[in-house]
């Protein structure tokens, strides 16, 4: 993994403002100084895979939904370390790992050649997010706060694809992944009505073009609400919403194929503070 140099910049600007603004004791009096919340997102997922190319002088184009199969229960992590009254530094984590196969249960026969009952096509995708934020408030009341957000985003994407077809085609037609990081910018709503209660609202915006993410062009979206109850200063549980979308292109010799995901579910969990 290599960071460009976008990116350090961007670091290295949000570590200097944080030294130098940084508060020299502790964070806001009554406010917990770290917070991780831990919990899992019930996923539901829908795919787009697009492109185009040239064959014998003919230009071919395809735009095709595909689905996965039902939803899936993954992990998801996010912590909050609070830097002073306005400052804090936030990460977040996401994980999607499907596969899905589909089984020939009678034989099919064309021209010479007949595939077999039991042959299979088998897919696989994994799809991994991870970010770190600088967030400074630039509103900061007493039940209502509004954070600015600069920090890098972490992004993994990988397709893997088998066969069995018997004599016709046995082995892996799809093999491809990529991953890279890339500045990231966002803000934050955060909405405190009482004591035990928070209300919180986030949304965040990645263009590859920004980090090494070498032939993708596109953009990755992400946007979540979560509503915490707090039992007392350490312990709370919360639930909410969250959506990512990912949509990018790779231009090669022999054309462009795109692809569009959407990932998008309730989620729930435990907080813990300290």
């Amino acid at each position: 993994m290599r960071l460009s140099p976008p990116l350090m910049t961007c670091a290295s600007c949000a570590l200097a403002f944080s030294l130098l603004h940084a508060a020299p004791a502790s964070a806001a009096d009554g406010d917990p100084r770290f917070t991780l919340r831990v919990g899992a997102m019930n996923i539901d997922s829908s795919n787009t895979l697009r492109g185009n190319t040239d064959i014998d002088g003919r230009e071919v184009a395809f735009d095709r939904d595909f689905d996965l199969g039902g939803k899936e229960w993954e992990p998801r992590v996010d912590g909050l370390f609070r830097l002073s009254d306005r400052q804090r530094l936030i990460f977040d984590y996401f994980k999607y790992d499907k596969d899905r196969r589909q089984t020939l249960d009678d034989s099919v026969s064309f021209d010479d050649t007949t595939v077999p009952a039991g042959s299979f096509v088998k897919g696989e995708l994994k799809y991994q997010i991870a970010s770190l934020v600088y967030d400074y408030s630039v509103v900061d009341g007493d039940r209502f706060d509004l954070g600015l957000q600069l920090g890098a985003e972490y992004a993994k994407v990988s397709a893997h694809g088998y066969a069995d077809l018997g004599d016709l085609y046995q082995g892996r037609f799809l093999d491809d992944r990529t991953d890279g990081i890339a500045p990231v910018v966002g803000a934050r709503l955060t909405f405190t009505p009482s004591e035990r209660w928070l209300i919180n609202l986030q949304g965040q915006y990645l263009n590859t073009s920004w980090g090494s993410f070498d032939d993708y062009e596109g953009d990755l979206s992400r946007a979540n609400a979560i509503v915490q109850y707090n039992f007392n200063p350490n312990f709370g549980i919360f639930a909410g919403y969250d959506w990512f979308k990912l949509d990018a292109d790779r231009k090669g010799s022999d054309g462009v194929i795109g692809l569009k995901q959407e990932f998008k579910g309730p989620l729930a969990g435990v907080s813990l503070s300290f």
